[in-house]
Protein backbone atom coordinates (compact mmCIF):
# COMPACT_ATOMS: atom_id res chain seq x y z
CA UNK A 1 0.00 0.00 0.00
CA UNK A 2 1.82 3.06 -1.27
CA UNK A 3 0.57 5.39 1.48
CA UNK A 4 2.11 3.21 4.22
CA UNK A 5 5.73 2.77 5.22
CA UNK A 6 7.64 -0.47 4.75
CA UNK A 7 7.21 -1.16 8.47
CA UNK A 8 3.45 -0.51 8.35
CA UNK A 9 2.99 -2.70 5.26
CA UNK A 10 4.60 -5.68 6.98
CA UNK A 11 2.96 -4.93 10.35
CA UNK A 12 -0.57 -5.18 8.92
CA UNK A 13 -0.16 -8.92 8.40
CA UNK A 14 1.94 -9.52 11.51
CA UNK A 15 -0.68 -7.82 13.71
CA UNK A 16 -3.40 -10.09 12.27
CA UNK A 17 -1.36 -13.31 12.53
CA UNK A 18 0.03 -12.62 16.04
CA UNK A 19 -2.77 -10.66 17.76
CA UNK A 20 -1.87 -11.95 21.24
CA UNK A 21 1.84 -11.17 20.99
CA UNK A 22 3.12 -8.08 22.77
CA UNK A 23 3.54 -4.99 20.60
CA UNK A 24 7.35 -5.05 21.00
CA UNK A 25 7.44 -8.71 19.86
CA UNK A 26 5.45 -7.88 16.73
CA UNK A 27 7.72 -4.89 16.06
CA UNK A 28 10.77 -7.15 16.40
CA UNK A 29 9.33 -9.60 13.84
CA UNK A 30 8.66 -6.77 11.39
CA UNK A 31 12.12 -5.24 11.84
CA UNK A 32 13.85 -8.62 11.64
CA UNK A 33 12.37 -9.56 8.25
CA UNK A 34 12.80 -6.09 6.78
CA UNK A 35 16.42 -6.19 7.90
CA UNK A 36 16.85 -9.65 6.33
CA UNK A 37 15.66 -8.38 2.93
CA UNK A 38 18.02 -5.41 3.10
CA UNK A 39 15.56 -2.71 4.11
CA UNK A 40 16.66 -2.16 7.71
CA UNK A 41 17.52 1.47 7.01
CA UNK A 42 14.25 2.07 5.11
CA UNK A 43 11.71 0.95 7.72
CA UNK A 44 9.90 4.28 7.69
CA UNK A 45 10.11 5.00 3.97
CA UNK A 46 6.74 5.22 2.22
CA UNK A 47 6.13 2.41 -0.25
CA UNK A 48 5.12 5.00 -2.84
CA UNK A 49 8.65 6.44 -2.66
CA UNK A 50 10.37 3.07 -3.14
CA UNK A 51 11.73 1.49 -6.30
CA UNK A 52 9.93 -1.56 -7.68
CA UNK A 53 12.72 -3.79 -6.37
CA UNK A 54 12.35 -2.36 -2.86
CA UNK A 55 8.58 -2.86 -3.01
CA UNK A 56 9.18 -6.47 -4.00
CA UNK A 57 11.45 -6.91 -0.99
CA UNK A 58 8.74 -5.49 1.31
CA UNK A 59 6.33 -8.08 -0.10
CA UNK A 60 8.83 -10.87 0.50
CA UNK A 61 9.45 -9.67 4.07
CA UNK A 62 5.69 -9.62 4.71
CA UNK A 63 5.27 -13.15 3.35
CA UNK A 64 8.09 -14.52 5.50
CA UNK A 65 6.98 -12.65 8.62
CA UNK A 66 3.56 -14.32 8.59
CA UNK A 67 4.99 -17.85 9.04
CA UNK A 68 2.47 -19.30 6.58
CA UNK A 69 1.65 -23.00 6.22
CA UNK A 70 1.86 -22.61 2.43
CA UNK A 71 3.94 -19.97 0.70
CA UNK A 72 3.07 -19.15 -2.93
CA UNK A 73 5.71 -17.04 -4.65
CA UNK A 74 5.11 -15.83 -8.21
CA UNK A 75 8.40 -14.60 -9.71
CA UNK A 76 9.44 -13.26 -6.27
CA UNK A 77 12.92 -12.21 -7.35
CA UNK A 78 12.12 -11.04 -10.88
CA UNK A 79 12.76 -7.31 -10.43
CA UNK A 80 15.90 -7.62 -8.35
CA UNK A 81 19.56 -7.27 -9.25
CA UNK A 82 21.64 -10.46 -9.20
CA UNK A 83 23.29 -9.85 -5.83
CA UNK A 84 19.99 -9.10 -4.06
CA UNK A 85 18.35 -12.06 -5.83
CA UNK A 86 21.05 -14.41 -4.50
CA UNK A 87 20.75 -13.01 -0.97
CA UNK A 88 16.97 -13.42 -0.97
CA UNK A 89 17.18 -16.92 -2.41
CA UNK A 90 19.45 -17.82 0.50
CA UNK A 91 16.97 -16.18 2.90
CA UNK A 92 14.14 -18.21 1.41
CA UNK A 93 16.11 -21.44 1.81
CA UNK A 94 16.95 -20.47 5.40
CA UNK A 95 13.25 -19.90 6.16
CA UNK A 96 12.42 -23.29 4.62
CA UNK A 97 15.06 -24.95 6.78
CA UNK A 98 13.71 -23.38 9.97
CA UNK A 99 9.96 -23.57 9.31
CA UNK A 100 9.62 -26.52 6.89
CA UNK A 101 6.90 -24.47 5.17
CA UNK A 102 5.57 -25.86 1.92
CA UNK A 103 6.39 -23.39 -0.84
CA UNK A 104 5.41 -23.16 -4.47
CA UNK A 105 7.62 -20.83 -6.47
CA UNK A 106 6.78 -19.83 -10.04
CA UNK A 107 9.89 -18.88 -11.97
CA UNK A 108 11.21 -18.74 -15.51
CA UNK A 109 14.81 -18.94 -14.27
CA UNK A 110 16.14 -22.49 -14.78
CA UNK A 111 19.00 -22.18 -12.28
CA UNK A 112 16.69 -20.65 -9.66
CA UNK A 113 14.24 -23.54 -10.07
CA UNK A 114 16.99 -26.14 -9.59
CA UNK A 115 18.51 -24.26 -6.65
CA UNK A 116 15.25 -23.79 -4.75
CA UNK A 117 13.18 -26.84 -5.62
CA UNK A 118 12.88 -30.42 -4.52
CA UNK A 119 10.62 -30.93 -7.55
CA UNK A 120 10.51 -28.84 -10.71
CA UNK A 121 7.10 -28.96 -12.38
CA UNK A 122 7.38 -27.91 -16.02
CA UNK A 123 4.29 -26.58 -17.74
CA UNK A 124 3.49 -26.57 -21.43
CA UNK A 125 2.43 -23.20 -22.78
CA UNK A 126 -0.58 -22.01 -24.69
CA UNK A 127 -4.24 -21.84 -23.87
CA UNK A 128 -4.35 -25.56 -23.06
CA UNK A 129 -1.30 -25.59 -20.77
CA UNK A 130 -0.75 -28.64 -18.63
CA UNK A 131 1.97 -30.31 -16.64
CA UNK A 132 4.50 -31.50 -19.17
CA UNK A 133 7.15 -33.00 -16.91
CA UNK A 134 8.03 -33.31 -13.23
CA UNK A 135 11.68 -33.58 -12.30
CA UNK A 136 12.88 -34.49 -8.80
CA UNK A 137 15.97 -32.60 -7.69
CA UNK A 138 18.02 -34.87 -5.46
CA UNK A 139 20.66 -32.43 -4.22
CA UNK A 140 21.14 -32.43 -0.43
CA UNK A 141 20.14 -29.46 1.68
CA UNK A 142 21.27 -27.03 2.84
CA UNK A 143 22.12 -25.85 -0.66
CA UNK A 144 24.19 -22.94 -1.77
CA UNK A 145 24.88 -21.72 -5.26
CA UNK A 146 28.43 -23.12 -4.94
CA UNK A 147 27.31 -26.62 -3.86
CA UNK A 148 24.70 -26.61 -6.63
CA UNK A 149 27.29 -25.88 -9.32
CA UNK A 150 29.66 -28.51 -7.89
CA UNK A 151 27.02 -31.26 -7.67
CA UNK A 152 27.60 -33.99 -10.30
CA UNK A 153 23.91 -34.04 -11.35
CA UNK A 154 23.45 -30.28 -11.70
CA UNK A 155 24.13 -30.13 -15.44
CA UNK A 156 21.93 -33.16 -16.04
CA UNK A 157 19.03 -31.42 -14.26
CA UNK A 158 19.70 -28.21 -16.16
CA UNK A 159 19.78 -30.04 -19.50
CA UNK A 160 16.47 -31.79 -18.74
CA UNK A 161 14.72 -28.47 -18.06
CA UNK A 162 16.32 -26.72 -21.04
CA UNK A 163 15.45 -29.67 -23.27
CA UNK A 164 11.83 -29.49 -22.17
CA UNK A 165 11.75 -25.74 -22.84
CA UNK A 166 13.26 -26.23 -26.30
CA UNK A 167 10.66 -28.89 -27.12
CA UNK A 168 7.82 -26.55 -26.18
CA UNK A 169 9.25 -23.31 -27.56
CA UNK A 170 6.57 -21.03 -29.02
CA UNK A 171 3.78 -23.39 -28.00
CA UNK A 172 5.07 -26.32 -30.05
CA UNK A 173 4.87 -29.93 -28.96
CA UNK A 174 7.46 -32.62 -29.47
CA UNK A 175 6.41 -35.04 -32.20
CA UNK A 176 6.02 -37.95 -29.76
CA UNK A 177 3.55 -36.02 -27.67
CA UNK A 178 1.77 -34.40 -30.65
CA UNK A 179 0.37 -37.74 -31.81
CA UNK A 180 -1.02 -38.52 -28.32
CA UNK A 181 -2.67 -35.10 -28.14
CA UNK A 182 -4.20 -35.47 -31.62
CA UNK A 183 -5.74 -38.77 -30.54
CA UNK A 184 -7.16 -37.07 -27.42
CA UNK A 185 -8.57 -34.18 -29.48
CA UNK A 186 -10.09 -36.57 -32.03
CA UNK A 187 -11.63 -38.67 -29.24
CA UNK A 188 -13.08 -35.55 -27.61
CA UNK A 189 -14.69 -34.48 -30.89
CA UNK A 190 -16.04 -37.96 -31.65
CA UNK A 191 -13.82 -38.43 -34.73
CA UNK A 192 -11.39 -41.22 -35.41
CA UNK A 193 -7.71 -40.27 -35.41
CA UNK A 194 -5.99 -40.61 -38.75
Amino acid sequence: MPWLTARQNVAIGVDKVYPHAARFERNEIVAYYLERVGLGSHLDKLAGEMSNGMKQRVGIARAFALSPKLLLLDEPFGMLDSLTRWELQELLMDVWTRTQVTAICVTHDVDEAILLADRVVMMTNGPFARIGNVMSVDIPRPRTRKTLLEHPNYYQYRQEVLGFLADYEAGGRPESRRQDNEIEIAADSGQEAA
